[in-house]
């Protein structure tokens, strides 16, 4: 499904020339549970954000189902996160006016999807989450976890292939986290390719497979069984 080859990301800090990505080169399988680990710093979040195709190696290529995502132009970039990729943030990132089921519909609205399918899998995504009894709630009227539920419902109301989480439970407390945690393994279980970013081994030590960044390159890269809850 993912293919990194020999990939890079620079960028230019004053006079000089900050290898975020360092000849990175990797294949992530169709299903794989997978943990990208590091100091801040590491290239984590670029990574991540190249996965996404939310930015651009420098050099190398990313490819994602068989294409080369460089000969894709920006629309194509876009329709592609729209409709095969879901991101989960630590910030949730929820529009505050907007109840949970108006948060899970927002991706679909921009997609110009039928209203009665919007309904539909709105309410089919909330329910994975075990959140349809707060559907008409404000993200200020729910708890860190239940706000983390909803970002999780609208990572998935696309009916993505590949979900990406960036430190999913970095904003929580342990006992949210556990249960976020177990709801994006579920998920994994089900078929969706899940790449989890973390600093930290209790959370990254979930994934079967787990890769791990020094600045910009990947100095490990393991499978092994994971570390039960």
């Amino acid at each position: 499904m993912i293919k990194l080859d020999h990939l890079s990301r620079y960028f230019q800090v004053g006079d000089q020339s900050v290898h975020a990505l360092d000849d990175v080169t990797l294949n992530i399988d169709t299903g794989e549970y997978v943990s990208i680990m590091g100091p801040s710093g590491s290239g984590k979040s670029t990574l991540l954000n190249i996965l996404g195709l939310l930015d651009t190696p420098t050099d190398g290529e990313y490819w994602l189902n068989g294409i080369n995502t460089s000969s894709m132009d920006s629309d194509a970039h876009a329709s592609t996160r729209q409709t095969r990729i879901g991101f989960i943030f630590q910030a949730f990132h929820l529009v505050p006016r907007m109840s949970a089921f108006e948060n899970v519909e927002l991706p679909m609205v921009l997609a110009e999807m039928d209203k009665n399918e919007r309904h539909q899998r709105g309410h089919r995504a909330l329910e994975r989450v075990g959140l349809l009894s707060r559907v008409d709630h404000r993200p200020d009227q729910l708890s860190g976890g239940e706000r983390q539920r909803v970002a999780i419902a609208r990572a998935i109301v696309m009916e993505p292939r590949i979900l990406l989480a960036d430190e999913p439970t970095g904003n929580l407390d342990t006992v949210s986290g556990k249960e976020i945690v177990a709801i994006i393994e579920e998920l994994n279980a089900q078929g969706l390719t899940l790449i989890v970013v973390t600093h930290d081994p209790k959370i990254g030590g979930h994934a079967r497979r787990r890769i791990r960044l020094l600045d910009g390159k990947v100095v490990r890269d393991e499978t092994s069984p994971a570390v039960p809850s």
